[in-house]
């Protein structure tokens, strides 16, 4: 049972990678269920939490919070999700202050590598971008020293993104450049989107609009595509930063979502909301863009562009 156990976890990860998270939720499932059966707790709180990870990637929060707190039963620290997930919901202090527990303990070479880009992440996130650069560096360093190409991949979006972060945005597109194209060689669709998210936002630095637009555009598809939910909502926002009518970027979600032809219901299971919010949202962008049917209001998203 150990065995398998490890193997659902192994075949969980490299489904995870390719983007297939659903069958990547059910192989961490089965490793948990294999390890508890094995009575090897330990291996079992790491399935979980990589567990947890994919239900974060997918927006289900309360579910990878929930996750989480299982592999932590298990008697295993679910970082740097955790910190990810808290991140993610706006608690950016808490999320520092275990990031920053985390790097000043001891760790050997392997176990520091899969801490550092979520380090680096969430550093950027609050402002600490001195830290964060070092945090990068010593990723960098890693990576050169191993020769694995997920790790430098991960390394040059590190510091892609510290460069972006810095105002240095010449110096970011190399790296985001050569970081999509090594997850592109390894078939990592959502990591190869996420490099695209930030080098969509080094060439709107440099005022290379059409680049840039081109970048987020093939970001957002992707997300989508994979039903990563917080990562296409923030591609939205920087495809459009000052919607047509004033729109919000979530009435542009809904909006878009409208003119493909979805129901009410389906918008609402597709976003992760209630029915009677998604009717609302339309109320207001029926008043915004004076319109009185979902026709009229379909015929305006294309006409601005917005599908």
């Amino acid at each position: 049972m150990p065995f398998t156990g490890q193997c659902a976890v192994h075949r969980g990860q490299i489904m995870r990678l390719r983007g297939a998270f659903d069958e990547a939720i059910e192989e961490f499932t089965k490793a948990v269920e294999r390890y508890v059966e094995a009575d090897t707790v330990q291996a079992a709180g790491l399935a979980a939490a990589e567990r947890g990870d994919v239900l974060r990637i997918r927006g289900w929060f309360d579910a990878a919070e929930a996750v989480y707190e299982q592999a932590r039963g298990y008697g295993h620290e679910p970082q740097p999700g955790l910190a990810l997930l808290w991140l993610a919901r706006g608690r950016v202090a808490a999320a520092v202050a275990a990031i920053k527990r985390l790097l000043a303990e001891p760790r050997d070479v392997v176990h520091r590598s899969q801490l550092l880009p979520a380090a680096v992440e969430v550093l950027l996130a609050a402002g600490e971008t001195d830290l964060a650069a070092d945090t990068s560096a010593e990723l960098s360093e890693i990576a050169g020293g191993f020769g694995c190409v997920a790790l430098r991949a991960m390394a040059n979006r590190a510091a892609g993104h510290v460069a972006l972060a810095r105002g240095d945005h010449a110096g970011a597109i190399g790296e985001l450049r050569g970081a999509g194209r090594l997850w592109h060689e390894l078939g990592a669709p959502y990591e190869s989107a996420r490099c695209a998210l930030l080098l969509g936002q080094a060439l709107r630095g440099l005022g290379d609009e059409d680049s840039a637009v081109a970048e987020l555009t093939n970001a957002h598809r992707t997300f989508a595509a994979l039903g990563a939910i917080p990562a296409e909502r923030e591609a939205a926002a920087l495809l459009h930063p000052c919607a047509p009518g004033g729109l919000s970027a979530r009435e542009v979600e809904v909006l878009r979502l409208v003119a493909a032809g979805k129901t009410n219901s389906e918008i609402a299971a597709g976003l992760l909301l209630s029915e009677k919010t998604v009717a609302r949202h339309l109320s207001n962008i029926f008043a915004k863009v004076d319109v009185t049917s979902r026709t009229a209001a379909a015929a305006y998203a294309y006409e601005h562009g917005l599908v």
